[in-house]
């Protein structure tokens, strides 16, 4: 079933979604930086290496977010199944909101809910929450390949 599912990258649909979703995904994590005080704060903070960090960081997420949405799209062609694993992209997107958000709007989504707390500062520009994206990212992609191997076509 991999196979199949790999095949179907190479078709034309499936690699005009890649680029949009891709986009869409860079968009989404352009924006969190931007949120996050942007980057020539992170250069005056920082340097010029951590966003040239952050901006490698956030295109690969976005490739490797893309890449498992048209896993996804496949498997559920080939099987009318939807894989379990789908929703760690999602879920590393909303983490991405709510931690490299501006501290005011997540202190204030948090109160709404309940929680009295937040992240108040955030070391070298929320740079570790971005890589426990990239970890829940890695997590889904294993989860959703396992999946694919697994599962079976509908006679």
């Amino acid at each position: 079933m991999l196979d199949l599912v790999y095949q179907k990258q190479k078709e034309k649909k499936y690699i005009l979604l890649f680029l949009l979703y891709s986009a869409v995904f860079l968009f989404i994590y352009f924006i969190l930086d931007s949120l996050n005080g942007g980057y020539s704060k992170m250069i005056e903070d920082y340097g010029l290496y951590l966003v040239i960090i952050n901006i490698v960081i956030n295109i690969g997420m976005s490739l490797f977010s893309a890449h498992m949405f048209n896993l996804s799209s496949a498997m559920v062609d080939l099987t009318k199944k939807e894989g379990k694993g789908t929703f760690m992209t999602m879920f590393s997107v909303l983490f991405g909101i709510l931690t490299y958000g501006c501290t005011s709007c997540v202190i204030a989504f948090f109160a709404v809910i309940g929680i009295t707390f937040s992240v108040a500062v955030l070391p070298l520009a929320g740079l570790p929450y971005k890589l426990a994206s990239v970890l829940l990212l890695m997590l889904g992609y294993f989860w959703l390949r396992r999946e694919i191997k697994h599962t079976q076509c509908k006679l």
